[in-house]
């Protein structure tokens, strides 16, 4: 990364240097580092010409400074530069086409707000250059780009601008400013057929998709959205519940080949309707349908916060023209969204193998039919058969994002596989970044990029975008047992527990929460409150182990070696992992190493917990700890 500031504002350079100097990833240049008798002009053209990114710190000095618009002009034209303002000054004319991030308030704290958007900003752009996204050089225009056009614009038209920055500086995407924040109802099926209900919900998650493409939108999670489907009355109270400004919400009656849609956009503080629509095309329309539903919305939405032009946009990243693809890929989608057991996730494969069949190049198809045979592989495979499955489950995620490079499910979905499949932790950290970069409001992508930065020792970005993922989608019960990990990971175990206690109040039927609370209640040395936690946990994995860990800390052998032979006898290599955690907890440290390789060998998932989990303490500092962490890329 190349820093262009002005030397008048070293002091205040300073700090930002010294924060991304402790940026994981970040090799950082500036003209500090350059020593007594080295040619300035040579080195400088050299780390300018040969940087990922070009991190330019405007102000009321360098906006003066020719040698900081030279600077500037090389990342724009190259496509890298991101433009922060240090004192609230604006980029001067000719570098205003990708928004500035504001650091005139920053305090210089790391885990803080403006500084995870810098860092995010800066990943997006290395990871994504312009120039693969579509930024042309020929396309740069000085003037401000207008905010409605933005709007419905979505898509491709915002990836080209930096996927995601423009909305960072834009503010609207914070809790206070909401004017742009909508809910996606479920749409009531209104078919005689009931089993019509996957295609009612399946148009709806659709358009939540198109919508949540356009990083200036904020769009609720699917999750809280259908929570409240059967919820009567006041759109206000919805509203409130949700936390948006808007709720949209619809019907579908499929009749044959026509297919009916009636919508409606609410304004959530009035309950009056803002606008309505109502559609009867031939079932082949039905994606031309959900664009203009979506371009309609963001018209609304852009009229509301003061813009005043409109554009086109292409919601369709990913997507297929074959109705009969269209609903295998619903039907497998609703299945697997169940998560109900193997056969629910193979039945749902099946679905995604149709969509496939019927369109190669459905990418959106292909990214959850990878999703999907991770989670098989890993829940009910064991070693050579789960092995093949990891792979063919990469080779479907790398394909999705060749088809479509700007979709953010598909490298999501790749940054899963390598993750949880192969162990691979440097490989998938691309993936993850890509996917986070190219959404704002995706919850199972931002999710998971949160999981992945806490697992690899990322705490402050892992909490920021788990929070932005509890902001879009507050009645999930799994965004709340995510946070409870993260907490845990990081030795924060009584704000774990009150994450998962949280967890259960929404959904008090969740897998895996008890299991997690118990966990923290070890570590506080509560083992009453522990047991009590895991004998309410239907997950024996998670439960056999922590009953095995605190009978043995209790001094009942008999009973910790019965739970570690049930643990083994119910999940057989899936739960090598667990077995070294109990290992380590009973001191034995040779035995656990041992059962530690054996998990990494046939890609136990339990390995992405290695680097910070407080299971593995008693074994942390003995020397083959470092060379396994080294073994499975964590060092």
């Amino acid at each position: 990364m190349f820093l262009s500031y002005s030397r008048e504002d070293r002091a205040r350079a300073l700090p930002i240097i010294d924060a991304l100097g402790q940026t994981d990833n970040i090799s950082l240049w500036w003209d500090g580092l350059l020593e007594g008798g080295t040619s300035f002009a040579k080195t400088t053209e050299t780390a300018l010409e040969t940087s990922d990114v070009v991190v330019v710190l405007w102000s009321k000095r360098s906006v003066q400074s020719h040698w900081v618009r030279d600077e500037a002009t090389r990342g724009r034209d190259r496509g890298c530069m991101v433009p922060v303002s240090i004192d609230g000054t604006e980029p001067p004319l000719g570098f205003r086409q990708i928004q500035y991030i504001d650091l005139s308030k920053w305090t210089g704290k790391r885990d803080t707000a403006p500084f995870g958007e810098l860092v995010k900003a800066i990943r997006a752009v290395a990871v994504a250059p312009g120039a693969q996204l579509g930024f042309s050089t020929s396309a740069i225009v000085a003037a401000q780009p207008n905010r409605r056009g933005l709007i419905l614009a979505g898509g491709i038209a915002i990836a080209a601008l930096g996927s995601g920055i423009l909305a960072w500086k834009s503010g609207l995407l914070s809790d206070d400013e909401a004017a742009n924040s909508i809910a996606v109802l479920p749409f009531t099926n209104l078919s005689r057929d009931p089993e019509q209900l996957y295609f009612s919900d399946g148009l709806a998650s659709e358009v939540r998709t198109v919508l949540a493409r356009n990083p200036l939108l904020k769009i609720a999670g699917h999750i809280s959205s259908n929570a409240v489907r059967d919820r009567k009355g006041d759109p206000k109270a919805i509203a409130d519940t949700l936390n948006v400004a808007f709720l949209l919400d619809g019907n579908v009656q499929r009749v044959g080949d026509i297919v009916k849609i009636t919508t409606s956009l609410t304004d959530g503080k009035s309950g009056l309707s803002k606008w309505a629509e109502s559609f009867e095309r031939p079932l082949a329309d039905i994606f031309a349908v959900q664009a203009e539903i979506a371009a309609a919305v963001a018209s609304a939405l852009a009229t509301t916060i003061g813009a005043d032009k409109a554009g086109p946009g292409d919601g369709q990243i990913g997507s297929t023209r074959n109705v009969a693809a269209f609903d295998a890929y619903l039907r497998g989608k609703e299945l697997f969204d169940l998560h109900i057991d193997e056969a629910s996730e193979r039945a749902a494969l099946a679905q995604f193998d149709q969509a496939i069949r019927i369109d190669p190049q459905y990418a959106t198809a292909r990214a959850a039919r990878s999703r999907v045979l991770v989670v098989i592989a890993n829940q009910y495979e064991q070693s050579a058969q789960r092995i093949k499955l990891i792979d063919d489950a990469v080779t479907e995620a790398s394909a999705a994002t060749r088809i479509a490079p700007a979709l953010a499910a598909a490298f999501n979905a790749l940054g899963y596989a390598l993750f949880y499949g192969r162990l691979d932790v440097k490989g998938s950290r691309i993936p993850f970044e890509r996917a986070y970069a190219l959404t704002t409001s995706d919850v199972d992508v931002i999710s998971r990029y949160a999981i992945y930065c806490a697992r690899t020792g990322r705490f402050a970005e892992a909490s920021l975008a788990i929070e932005k993922a509890a902001s879009l989608d507050p009645l999930n019960a799994s965004i709340f047992r995510t946070l409870g990990t993260i907490k845990f990971a990081n030795r924060q175990y009584d704000a774990a527990i009150n994450a998962g206690e949280h967890a259960l109040k929404i959904n008090p039927d969740r897998n895996s929460v008890n299991g997690d609370i118990g966990d923290s209640y070890v570590m506080l040395g509560k083992f009453d409150k522990a047991r009590t936690a895991y004998r309410t946990e239907k997950n024996s994995l998670i439960a056999l182990t922590g009953l095995a860990i605190i009978d043995h800390i209790e001094g009942d052998d008999k009973s910790a070696r019965s739970n570690l032979e049930k643990l083994i006898a119910e999940h057989g290599d899936n739960a090598l992992y667990q077995k070294a955690q109990v290992l380590a907890q009973w001191g034995e440290s040779d035995a656990a190493f041992e059962t530690l390789e054996e998990a990494r060998t046939l890609r136990d998932s339990g390995m992405v917990y290695l680097l910070n989990d407080p299971f593995l303490d008693p074994i942390r500092k003995d020397r083959r700890f470092g060379t396994l962490l080294s073994q499975a890329g964590f060092t």
